[in-house]
């Protein structure tokens, strides 16, 4: 097992990506980029890790951050509830631990919106302690490496991993350079569909004979479609946006009216488009309706650009409006 373990450090010495988050070992910043990245590539997610860090550089700075700025900073991200739990557990660290994470990966778990693979990050990359950090990638790499055939999604075949996973874990001197490692090696290396079992640091260890075929999951159901018709409202230079419900899908952020509105001038059909989330499509049609008053939820463009998360699921329709407004 120490070979294995030297042979996957020094690979991650020599060929790891200077990601300025995890060299600086800072907890906060691990925490919010490993949350940033859980459904986003870290390359497309750096830009917005940035602007948060930048804007938000603390524990604190983020509880004490208004709902909508934290929006407006997650926007293009997806999936609002982690951005929301980011919040929550701010809030519970200041209020609980002097506005600091906790050092194990036990009390980290603790902590609304931390799963055991982000626990497991921070506690190991930020504090040296002796724990795993199993995601994704890494259940392939060891899927891989054992030659496990089974359906990874199943609770018992997640645990086997684990299992092996922290057999193999070296010192605490050494564990973060080898979470690390793990990480660097199923992003780079050993990736999805055509690893790269040429270059492998790893590859005498493995026992995988069609490693391309592994980790095995189970085909994912068809996702419901739900249909829906958007309504655009416009007066003048102003565009009517409004807060969704506090359940459901895209809770507590703003879209576009899905009710008809009163005194139209003009109608406009938009392009139609579907937005598909996890388990759910939304197959949308659209209208632009010109109408002759305003009300407070009426914004401008720009008012919307700079204070207002809109979640990708409108921005075609909202590209659109913008072309129709230039145009005018």
């Amino acid at each position: 097992m120490k070979e294995f373990q030297k042979d996957l450090i020094d690979w991650y010495i020599k060929n790891h990506r200077p990601l300025e988050f995890r060299l600086k070992k800072d907890p906060y910043e691990i925490w919010i980029s490993e949350i940033m990245a859980q459904q986003t590539r870290i390359e497309a997610m750096l830009p917005y890790f940035k602007r948060w860090i930048q804007m938000l550089p603390d524990i604190e700075s983020v509880a004490k951050c208004d709902d909508e700025k934290l929006n407006k900073l997650w926007q293009g991200l997806g999936y609002y509830s982690r951005c929301k739990n980011i919040k929550k557990c701010a809030i519970e660290c200041v209020e609980k631990h002097n506005g600091k994470l906790p050092f194990t990966k036990e009390e980290l778990l603790k902590l609304p919106g931390i799963g055991p693979y982000t626990a497991g990050a921070i506690a190991s990359i930020a504090y040296g302690q002796r724990v795993s950090a199993v995601d994704g990638n890494v259940i392939r790499v060891f899927s891989r490496l054992y030659d496990i055939c089974e359906d990874v999604t199943k609770t018992s075949v997640k645990k086997q991993i684990e299992m092996l996973v922290d057999e193999s874990l070296p010192s605490k001197e050494e564990i973060s350079y080898y979470n690390q490692a793990l990480m660097e090696l199923g992003a780079l290396i050993c990736i999805p569909k055509s690893p790269r079992c040429d270059i492998c640091p790893i590859k005498k260890y493995c026992e995988a004979s069609d490693p391309a075929s592994l980790p095995y999951k189970p085909k994912k159901r068809a996702r419901k479609i739900e249909y829906k018709h958007l309504y655009v409202w416009i007066h003048q230079n102003k565009v009517h946006v409004v807060k969704r419900a506090d359940t459901g899908l895209l809770a507590g952020l703003y879209g576009f009216d899905e009710t008809k509105p009163e005194h139209i001038i003009e109608s406009i059909e938009l392009k139609p488009y579907i937005h598909i989330f996890s388990h759910v499509e939304w197959h949308m049609d659209a209208t632009l309706c010109i109408v002759d008053r305003e009300d407070s939820n009426y914004k401008t463009i720009e008012e919307i650009e700079e204070h207002i998360a809109l979640p990708s699921a409108f921005m075609p329709f909202m590209k659109q409006v913008k072309e129709y407004l230039w145009k005018k």
